[in-house]
């Protein structure tokens, strides 16, 4: 999902055309070993997204893992794959 511009500058973002994957998702600690500060400040984040832009991201999130695990059998009725010899 493409990030608009004025949300772009609202973060201090660069110019180049940015996105966020929503078919991937992460669980982690706050601050991990894996965040780095933004250059020439402080801080790890570079702020919030509006929150109206927020709410899309998480609908689309949401939307594409709805969709890919409607057509992947859970473990539980997935039959045991069998290998002819």
């Amino acid at each position: 999902m493409e990030i608009p511009s004025a949300i772009k500058r609202h973060l201090g973002l660069d110019d180049a055309r940015s996105w966020i994957v929503v078919s991937e998702g992460d669980r982690f600690v706050w601050l991990g070993y894996d965040l780095r500060q933004v250059p020439g400040s402080d801080f790890h984040d570079y702020g919030f997204l509006p929150p109206r832009f927020f709410q899309e991201v998480l609908a689309a999130f949401r939307t594409w893992h709805r969709q890919r695990r409607a057509g992947v059998p859970s473990l539980a009725t997935e039959q045991p794959l069998h290998v002819a010899t």
